[in-house]
């Protein structure tokens, strides 16, 4: 196991140990809370977001989310959380077990693959999620089924994967959002683009319609980057009346599909009422949907606790490199240099060495967190800080909680301690990110920030301007349709609407942004 950066929270040890270690009991935040209840003063719904009732110890990070993490300027709408309660009952009425799931499974197990329209519309439909990618696609693509779910009043079931048990607290009260291991689906290994349960294929043999008097139970969404335009036909409009018409929707992806969610004019007019302010989609489901298990919890306290909370600024930066080679690479290093020192986000050094005159008590703080599969950019941005003083008297503390040399997908500890730096970034008061990276969307959604960006170098060049403030903390959908849906003709999705707009690190990409800030 390679040793922690900071030297203190995780020491060199057995794997079993530090299982045992990440299983602690979780600190609490010096002066915000007694032991026992969070500060009755801080408003751990979220404004309205969360419902009360859990039982906090059964998910610490619920309620306690609020020691840590300044209050959000982007507050709910009072249609979004209504809607939310409308859900939570819905689930609780439809989710695993109950009796409305198990008619609707029935039609499953005994092998009716046609629904007859005639026997009328059924009680509960669903959405399934099925695991796939890394995790930060997985938050991303979960968001974006829920939503879809609060769209079309389905419910949310989802595959637990290797570790989503273990990695989230259940989002809703009373009922679990996880897939039971016994639904009659659940090779989901065997759906895939080519599958001839995907609704893609489907059309394209002409084995479903609208007309048709018998549908199918279930039908495969494949909503991963490499899709094609019969399977993109799920964003049209026009489908979504054959769609609703499904009890159960099987989806993969691994895209952020939400901005074309906004394109579809039968949901205009909801959407509007849940988002008021577009640029809002993730902020609130995230914080909804996402919060960490106990195990998580701890170690995102303990290391708040030991290296950010006494800082008077925090500040993260997040690193992905797509480069080929061994890193760190120095025109990347430049890069972040330059970009950090350029925005006036951490101070320059005193190539002379002389310290700077300044009383202890009067010097401010930075705690640098930085987030990366390697080491070497935190050892020379550590080192940066530590042999030469800064030129304004602030002390610079540089912290990496890991570095796994390799992403390990589905890898049980790799992704908690992933969804520990995930969080912990988003605790940050500034933010810099890479391009691409759905790790950084997470991060910058969750504690809404507008990051700066790394441009993503080409030639092993370090770009001038090497970064860039974004326009909106929405993910960016990577890899879009460019259909029309009833031209069938290509088009530019991106100028169609204000609101939604290609991405600053993905020319292709779609975003949603603030009217008249792009």
């Amino acid at each position: 196991m390679k040793k922690n950066r900071s030297q203190v929270v995780y020491q060199e040890s057995p794997l079993d140990q530090l299982r045992e270690f990440a299983e602690a009991k979780v600190n609490r935040h010096k002066g915000d809370a007694s032991s026992q209840a969070v500060d009755e003063h801080k408003d751990k719904l979220l404004d309205g977001l969360l419902s009360a009732g859990f039982d906090e110890k059964s998910c610490l990070s619920r309620y306690q989310s609020v020691l840590y993490r300044r209050p959000s300027p982007h507050k709910p709408s009072s249609y979004l959380q209504s809607r939310l309660r409308k859900y939570e009952d819905l689930h609780k009425q439809c989710g695993p077990y109950t009796e409305s799931y198990n008619k609707t499974v029935e039609k499953l197990k005994s092998g009716h693959h046609l629904w007859t329209l005639y026997s009328g519309p059924t009680e509960c439909n669903y959405i399934v999620w099925i695991a796939s990618s890394g995790l930060g696609n997985k938050l991303l693509t979960v968001a974006s089924a829920f939503l879809y779910a609060l769209l079309t009043n389905r419910v949310l079931l989802v595959d637990r994967g290797k570790d989503m048990g273990d990695l989230f607290c259940e989002p809703f009260p009373e009922m679990s959002w996880l897939l039971p291991l016994d639904f009659p689906l659940n090779q989901f290994n065997k759906f895939e683009r080519r599958s001839p349960e995907s609704y893609g294929n489907m059309l394209k043999t002409n084995a479903i319609s609208n007309t048709m008097n018998s549908l199918p139970p279930f039908l495969y969404l494949h909503l991963n980057h490499d899709y094609d335009d019969q399977d993109k036909r799920f964003l049209c409009d026009q489908d979504q009346s054959l769609l609703q018409k499904i009890p159960w929707l099987i989806t993969r992806s691994n895209e952020y599909f939400v901005p074309s969610l906004f394109l579809i004019s039968s949901f205009e007019q909801e959407l509007s009422n849940l988002f008021p302010s577009k640029v809002t989609v993730f902020h609130h489901l995230g914080r909804y949907l996402f919060h960490p298990s106990n195990a998580v919890w701890g170690l995102i306290t303990r290391y708040y606790e030991a290296y950010l909370a006494n800082a008077d600024e925090r500040v993260g930066i997040q690193i992905r490199t797509f480069e080929h080679g061994t890193p760190p690479f120095q025109h990347v290093m430049d890069q972040i240099v330059a970009c950090f020192l350029k925005e006036k986000i951490l101070p320059e050094v005193d190539p002379s060495q002389e310290p700077i005159l300044t009383a202890s008590g009067n010097r401010k703080s930075k705690a640098v967190l930085i987030t990366s599969l390697h080491s070497g950019y935190f050892d020379k941005i550590r080192n940066m800080y530590w042999e030469k003083p800064t030129v304004t008297g602030e002390t610079i503390g540089v912290y990496q909680p890991s570095h796994e040399e390799l992403q390990q997908t589905e890898n049980n500890f790799h992704d908690r301690k992933a969804w520990a730096e995930m969080y912990l970034l988003s605790l940050t008061d500034v933010l810099i990110t890479s391009s691409w990276s759905t790790f950084g969307y997470v991060a910058q959604s969750l504690a809404g920030l507008k990051p700066w960006i790394l441009y993503r170098p080409e030639n092993h060049t370090a770009p001038d301007p090497p970064c860039h403030r974004i326009v909106s903390m929405e993910p960016c959908f990577h890899a879009p349709p460019s259909l029309d849906c009833r031209a069938k003709t290509r088009i530019d999705n991106g100028a169609l609407v204000p609101h939604i707009r290609h991405c600053e690190d993905v020319s292709v990409g779609l975003k949603l942004v603030e009217v008249g800030k792009f």
